[in-house]
């Protein structure tokens, strides 16, 4: 099956693709009605809109950097997980998308690196916990928050994953526990983005990672915009082999034009004779 991932409603109708999804929050914080003919899409702790007019909200490391985007591995802001009226703001959107369509996509969940949050909330509430290990509390946290998240999506739940299949890494670098989110998510989806994918022996091998780490089925989604459709189709098939479904990010039109170009492909050389 193939889909798009798209900030353009007008889009989601195309006969192209089989399956569209929403963007209702993105990390700038923008917002958007949800849908019904989508899984509409929240990105939940990246919001730079927030982090830049709540500093207070935003996550801390242990020298005291704040996770915005004047930080330069930072492409956008960060709201802490344990703050709470945000939290709860976040629950609401969630929700309200589900009332829309049943199914909800959950993008930008967890800490924004590894060395964080060391903010007040987070070192109170990591103190009076029953945990000793910090990073296995960031994981609690983070899976209660899709728990809660889930309880209010009554289909699907699709979340977005950090292309990093690498053993302990997602959960030391973001509060991932990928067996623990399993037992809450029907379906990862796993962003391999480039802008050329003129090779694609890397593409292979992150796919090969996930299918080996996971338990619970995932899809890939693939960066469309401006690439060669050639290229596209190419990294479509590689992914195809792995994932369960292969999503287009961003450019419907040369998502489109892609799987034009692949299904004349399979069928150009076909010879029909006469019916018996």
């Amino acid at each position: 099956m193939y889909g798009v991932v798209t900030r353009n409603a007008e889009e989601l109708d195309w006969p192209e693709f089989d399956l569209g999804f929403y963007e209702v929050k993105d990390v700038t914080g923008r917002h958007e009605d949800p849908v019904p003919n989508a899984v509409n899409m929240v990105s939940c702790h990246g919001d730079s809109a927030t982090a830049g007019t709540e500093p207070d909200l935003v996550p801390v490391s242990e020298s005291g950097e704040r996770a915005t985007r004047d930080q330069p591995y930072f492409d956008w802001g960060y709201v802490c997980p344990l703050a709470e009226d945000y939290r709860n703001g976040l629950l609401t959107v969630i929700e309200t998308c589900a009332d829309v369509n049943p199914a909800v996509r959950l993008d930008d969940v967890g800490f924004p690196r590894d060395d964080y949050c060391h903010c007040e909330r987070c070192q109170n509430a990591f103190q009076h916990s029953d945990f000793d290990d910090w990073r296995a509390w960031r994981a609690s946290v983070i899976t209660d928050f899709v728990a809660d998240a889930t309880d209010r999506i009554p289909g699907k739940t699709y979340l977005t994953l950090y292309p990093d299949p690498y053993p302990g890494h997602l959960h030391d670098r973001a509060g991932l526990d990928l067996d623990a989110l399993g037992a809450h998510v029907d379906e990862f989806v796993v962003p391999l983005y480039d802008t050329n994918y003129g090779t694609t022996y890397w593409l292979e091998t992150i796919a090969k990672g996930f299918q080996s780490a996971l338990d619970t089925p995932f899809s890939i989604e693939l960066y469309a915009v401006d690439v060669d459709v050639d290229n596209l189709i190419h990294a479509a098939e590689v992914a195809d082999e792995y994932a369960n479904d292969v999503y287009f990010g961003y450019d419907a039109s040369q998502a489109r034009a892609a799987l034009r170009r692949k299904n004349a492909d399979q069928q150009r050389g076909e010879e029909f004779g006469p019916q018996n």
